[in-house]
C-alpha cells in the first residue's frame, strides 16, 4: 500500500486514526505496531515474517548490548556484530544474491557455474530502509546514545512505523527514543501534519507524476527510433531529475506529516538540493537521513576525516560504493555511487576552494550538470541503452529537433518553469509569509489544503499513472 492510493486515503488512514486516538496513551504504541503490520502486509503478507525476524533479532541484541556495555565491552560488541551479520545477511540474500551469482558466473571457473541462480528471488518492499533503521537501535544502545527499550510493542512500533516504513526517511533510534516513551498529541500538531502531508501529496501527484509521464514520452521517442532529437533527449532527462526529486521528497513530506499527526517529529529528508553550489552541498541536502546513516555508522567508525588523508579518501570511497550498492543490485547504481565519490574527492582535494571564488551562477551550473549526468547513470540499469541515450543527447544519430518535439516542449514550457520554481525555497517562504499574516490567512490556507486534497484525489481517480520510484529500494 502507498500513501497515494485510494485504499490508504479513504480506508486505512481513517480507520488507523480512529483506532489510535480512541485508546489510552499507554496502548498507542501497540496500536501503531498492529496497524503498521497491516499496512506492510496489505499487498505482500508473507514478507511480514522477514521484518519480524529483524525486529526480534535487534530487540534481543540491543537488550544484551545494553546489559553488557558497561561491564563487558567485548561481549556487548559481539551482539552488535550478531545484529549486523543477520540483518545484512537477510538484506544481502534478498537484494544481492542473484546479482552476485550472475557476476561470479562470468568468471572462467567451472565450479561457479554450479551455484544455483535463483533468478526469481523476490525483493521485500522497503527492506533497505527498515534494515538500516532497525540496525541503528543496537548500535545506538551499544554506544550509549539511546536507552534499552524493554517494551517490545514500543520497539516494534519503531521498526514498523508505517509513515516511513516503505521509503523512509530512515529514522535512527536515538532520534526517536524519547518520543516512543512520551510524545504530544494536540490539534495544532495534527493540523500542521495534515498541511505537510497535503504538500507532499501535491508534489507527488501534480508535479512528480506529470514530470514522469513526460519523461516516459521523451525516453520512448529516443528508444523507439522515431523523432530522436538532441533537444528532446535533454528535456527528457531534466524532467526525470524533477520527477525523482518531487517523487521522493513528496513521499518524505507525507511521511513527516503523518508522523506529526501521530505525535512524532521526524527530521527533514530534503532541503532544496537543486539550489546547491557544489556536490558536497548537494549531498547535505539530498536524502539527508541516508547520508546521516552512512556518516554515523560507516564513515566515522572507519576513521572519518580524523586520520591520514589517504585513509580519509578510502573511507569516502567505501561509503559511496556502499551508497550506490544500497540503491540496487545493478552496476549502474554502483557506478553512480563511485561517480559522485569522484567529484566529492576532487572537491575535498581542491575544487571546493575554487568554487567559492567563482560567481555563484557558475558553481550552480557546474553542480546541476554533474547531478544531471548522475541521474543519467541512475535511471538506466541497461547500460547499453544508457549509452545510446547519452549519444542522442550529443547528436549521435539524432537531429537537433523536429517540429513535433519542439511543439511538445513548448506546450509544456510553463509546467517546466513551475517545476523549477517549486524546487526552490521561494514557495515555502511565500507560504509562511501569508500564513502568519493573520487568522483569515490561516483559514484560507486550510481551505486551499482541502481543495488541493480534493483535486489530487480527482487526479488519482482519473489516472492510472502513479509510480513511486523509491518504492522498490
Amino acid at each position: 500500500m502507498v500513501f497515494t492510493s485510494l485504499e490508504f486515503l479513504f480506508l486505512y488512514f481513517a480507520v488507523t486514526m480512529i483506532c489510535y486516538f480512541i485508546v489510552p496513551l499507554r496502548l498507542r504504541n501497540m496500536v501503531l505496531l498492529v496497524v503498521s503490520l497491516v499496512f506492510y502486509g496489505w499487498g505482500e503478507p508473507k514478507y511480514v515474517v522477514i521484518m519480524l525476524v529483524s525486529m526480534v533479532v535487534d530487540y534481543t541484541c540491543g537488550y544484551f548490548a545494553g546489559k553488557y556495555r558497561e561491564i563487558d565491552k567485548k561481549r556487548a560488541r559481539r551482539f552488535v556484530i550478531i545484529s549486523a551479520v543477520i540483518n545484512l545477511g537477510i538484506l544481502g540474500f534478498f537484494k544481492y544474491y542473484t546479482f552476485i551469482v550472475q557476476n561470479l558466473q562470468l568468471l572462467p571457473f567451472e565450479f561457479l557455474k554450479k551455484i544455483p541462480l535463483l533468478a526469481d528471488v523476490p525483493l521485500p518492499i522497503g527492506i533497505s530502509f527498515y534494515t538500516f533503521q532497525t540496525m541503528s537501535y543496537t548500535i545506538d544502545v551499544y554506544r550509549g546514545d539511546a536507552k534499552v527499550q524493554r517494551n517490545m510493542a514500543s520497539f516494534g512500533a519503531y521498526v514498523t512505523l508505517f509513515p516511513q516504513l516503505i521509503a523512509g526517511p530512515i529514522v535512527r533510534y536515538q532520534d526517536i527514543d524519547d518520543q516512543l516513551r512520551s510524545r504530544p498529541h494536540n490539534i495544532d500538531m495534527f493540523a500542521s501534519g495534515m498541511r505537510t502531508f497535503v504538500c507532499g501529496f501535491a508534489k507527488k501527484i501534480m508535479l512528480a507524476n506529470a514530470a514522469g509521464a513526460l519523461w516516459d514520452h521523451f525516453r520512448g521517442l529516443s528508444e523507439s527510433g522515431g523523432s530522436v532529437t538532441v533537444l528532446g533527449s535533454w528535456t527528457g532527462l531534466i524532467l526525470y531529475a524533477f520527477q525523482i526529486y518531487f517523487d521522493f521528497s513528496g513521499y518524505s513530506d507525507m511521511a513527516i506529516g503523518l508522523g506529526k499527526m501521530l505525535g512524532f517529529n521526524f527530521k527533514e529528508n530534503f532541503f532544496y538540493p537543486y539550489v546547491s553550489k557544489s556536490i558536497t552541498d548537494f549531498w547535505r541536502r539530498w536524502h539527508i537521513s541516508m547520508g546521516t546513516w552512512f556518516r554515523e555508522y560507516v564513515y566515522i567508525p572507519l576513521g572519518g576525516n580524523r586520520c591520514a588523508k589517504w585513509k580519509m579518501f578510502r573511507n569516502i570511497i567505501a561509503v559511496w560504493f556502499l551508497t550506490g550498492l544500497w540503491h540496487g543490485a545493478s552496476w549502474n547504481y554502483i557506478l553512480w555511487g563511485l561517480y559522485y565519490c569522484l567529484f566529492l574527492l576532487i572537491e575535498k582535494a581542491f575544487l571546493l576552494k575554487v568554487l567559492k571564488k567563482l560567481p555563484a551562477a557558475v558553481s550552480h551550473i557546474y553542480t546541476l550538470a554533474v547531478v544531471l549526468f548522475g541521474w543519467w547513470l541512475f535511471v538506466f540499469e541497461d547500460l547499453s541503452a544508457g549509452w545510446t541515450y547519452l549519444g542522442h543527447m550529443f547528436g549521435v544519430g539524432a537531429a537537433f529537433t523536429e517540429p513535433a518535439v519542439t511543439y511538445d516542449i513548448l506546450r509544456n514550457l510553463l509546467f517546466i518553469v513551475i517545476l523549477c520554481i517549486a524546487a526552490t525555497p521561494l514557495p515555502k517562504k511565500l507560504y509562511y509569509k501569508f500564513y502568519t499574516a493573520g487568522k483569515g490567512a490561516r483559514i484560507a490556507v486550510s481551505v486551499c489544503c482541502a481543495a488541493v486534497l480534493v483535486l489530487c484525489t480527482g487526479y488519482l481517480v482519473d489516472s492510472s499513472y502513479n509510480p513511486f520510484l523509491y518504492f522498490r529500494f
